[in-house]
C-alpha cells in the first residue's frame, strides 16, 4: 500500500496524543507504519520537519478565519484559540514550542503575522509590532506547556503544593488574567509611541 505524507502525520499525531512527545521518534512511527524508516523520509527530510507539520495539524482550529472586530478582540481571540489548540493534544505545547523555536511551523508563522497586524493597530510601530506578537505567543505558549505539565503531574496522582495544581487553580481564568495585562500592556505602548510622534511632527511643524 503507498504511503502518503498525510497517513504519516496522522500516525505521527495518534502517537503524541497516545504516549506523549518522548515517544515520538522516527522509528516508533515507522514500525507503527509497518515500513522502514527510510520510507519516512520520502516525505519528510528530518524530524523537525515532521514535527512542523504535526504542529501545523494541531494549529488548524486556531487559523479559522473568523476575525473579531477590534484589536483587543482580535489578540484575545486568537490566544484562546490557540491554547485551546494546544491543550486538545498530549504534549501540544511543547512540540509546537519546539517547532516554532525550529521555524518549522507555517501555522505559527500564520499566527503571529495575525497578531502583529493587531498589535499594529494598536499603535505598535515599525519591527516591534512583531516582538508583541511573539512575546504574546511565548506567553501562550509557556502557559500552556506549565498547564499540560500540571495536568500530567495530577493524572499520575503526584502530591502538589497547595494551590499549584492545575485542577484547583482555575487556569483558565489565570490565564485570561494575564493575556489581558499584556494587551492593556500594549495599549499603553502603543498610545505612548502615538504620542511621541505627535511631539515629532509638531517639533518638525515649529522648526519648519
Amino acid at each position: 500500500m503507498q504511503l502518503h505524507k498525510r497517513d504519516v502525520i496522522d500516525a505521527a499525531t495518534a502517537i503524541l496524543d497516545n504516549f506523549g512527545m518522548a515517544d515520538l521518534t522516527m522509528r516508533r512511527l515507522a514500525r507503527e507504519l509497518a515500513v522502514s524508516p527510510g520510507a519516512l523520509y520520502w516525505h519528510f527530510a528530518n524530524k523537525q520537519e515532521l514535527l512542523g507539520a504535526v504542529a501545523d495539524r494541531i494549529l488548524q482550529p486556531a487559523l479559522e478565519p473568523h476575525v473579531p472586530p477590534g484589536w483587543r478582540d482580535q489578540i484575545a481571540d486568537g490566544c484562546h484559540r490557540l491554547r485551546d489548540a494546544l491543550l486538545s493534544h498530549t504534549d501540544g505545547a511543547e512540540l509546537v514550542s519546539a517547532s516554532f523555536a525550529a521555524g518549522q511551523s507555517a501555522a505559527m508563522t500564520e499566527i503571529v503575522t495575525r497578531l502583529a497586524a493587531a498589535a499594529a493597530d494598536a499603535g505598535v510601530a515599525g519591527s516591534d509590532a512583531e516582538l508583541a506578537a511573539r512575546t504574546v505567543v511565548y506567553y501562550v505558549l509557556g502557559f500552556t506547556a506549565d498547564e499540560q505539565s500540571r495536568l500530567q503531574w495530577d493524572a499520575a496522582g503526584a502530591t502538589l503544593p497547595d494551590g499549584q495544581s492545575v485542577l484547583t487553580a482555575e487556569p483558565s481564568r489565570r490565564f485570561a488574567f494575564g493575556l489581558t495585562v499584556l494587551i492593556e500592556g500594549l495599549a499603553a505602548h502603543g498610545d505612548s509611541e502615538l504620542l511621541a510622534t505627535a511631539r515629532d511632527d509638531l517639533t518638525q511643524r515649529r522648526l519648519g
